[in-house]
């Protein structure tokens, strides 16, 4: 989730584990503390683009992370701050840093929680941003950090605003679940044969889903608003995992592969090659868009294999928030 989010979520724990004890310094910390997993987003200023990327959502979005610099991090904080001992310190960085990972596991890229395990724990049920999640949340922490310690409705919002954002995360499920149906029955219906399917929802909301289906030769991407009265239509894109052929046994090409979970295509520009991650869909829901979310360039020089991230156009980007708008209201 985006750091916002994250910020927030880290608050919300920090109070529930000692708000009563220390006040707001408690969503201070605990904010802190949900912002720390995300600091390995500094390793793309240190490593080149594919290895970052791997990194992102590794070791520190983990379990053994959490366990092992809890103590640490609280250690730290009870050697000049008295006001709570070192194991009350240390439980909350453990709840901080725990339940950021937690989250990110409901979103599309999701996180390598049981590292070193390089399997990633992925719902794709949420967004990185959604306002329905965030929002909420903030205006409830609000409320309770402008009350005193001692004060009961500080527990209390602090609660609803937790509260109100698992719900909203246990409605993303559901709603998956049931968009999920929608999309497989259209492909039945539509007596198109696939080999798999993942879905998850667009940017910023839980109410206009998109499914990628594959097929022997390509990938199909649809999309299903809960206010849609016309059949999905599934558009395709070739794999074309051919043009790999001659450097698919580059470390940084089998790394990409790996990082995308196979869901991959490759396009061929001015004699340049692309390699487009399908999982995070396009940056427009034109049938006809071939403006991936995630495109990495990849050149040879000295027979080195380069790979860089293509650089997203902020045009692209307001022309899909208002493309959303429109499709969220159906088709």
């Amino acid at each position: 989730m985006d750091s916002l989010t994250q910020i927030v979520l880290g608050a919300a724990v920090g109070e529930a584990v000692l708000g009563k004890k220390i006040g707001n310094k408690a969503m201070l910390y605990g904010a802190i503390a949900g912002t720390i997993p995300d600091l390995d987003t500094f390793a793309s200023h240190f490593t080149d683009t594919v290895t970052a990327l791997q990194i992102h959502r590794g070791f520190t979005h983990s379990i053994i992370f959490s366990l092992l610099f809890a103590p640490v991090f609280g250690k730290i904080v009870s050697l000049y701050d008295k006001s709570v001992s070192w194991k009350s310190w240390s439980w909350l960085f453990f709840f901080g840093l725990i339940t950021h990972p937690m989250l990110d596991a409901f979103t599309t890229w999701g996180t390598q929680f049981f590292w070193p395990s390089a399997n990633r724990l992925a719902f794709k049920t949420i967004f990185v941003i959604d306002p329905l999640y965030t929002i909420p949340f903030i205006v409830c922490l609000i409320l309770a950090m402008r009350l005193p310690k001692t004060n009961r409705k500080r527990s209390f919002y602090n609660k609803l605003g937790i509260s109100i954002s698992s719900a909203y995360l246990l409605l993303s499920v559901i709603l998956k679940f049931i968009t999920y149906q929608k999309f497989t029955q259209a492909l039945q219906t539509q007596n198109i044969a696939y080999t798999n399917i993942i879905t998850k929802p667009t940017a910023f909301n839980t109410i206009l889903w998109t499914a990628n289906v594959d097929t022997p030769t390509a990938y199909l991407i649809g999309h299903y608003s809960f206010f849609d009265t016309q059949p999905i239509h599934f558009a395709s894109y070739p794999k074309n995992h051919e043009l790999l052929t001659p450097i698919k046994e580059d470390k940084s090409i089998q790394k990409l592969i790996k990082i995308s979970e196979g869901w991959y295509s490759i396009t061929k520009k001015e004699n340049q090659l692309y390699f487009n991650d399908l999982r995070f869909g396009l940056l427009s829901l034109s049938p006809e868009a071939t403006n991936f979310a995630f495109s990495y360039r990849i050149s040879q020089a000295n027979k080195e294999i380069q790979v860089t991230e293509v650089k997203k156009d902020r045009e692209n980007a307001k022309n899909l928030l208002s493309s959303l708008l429109k499709r969220i209201r159906g088709n």
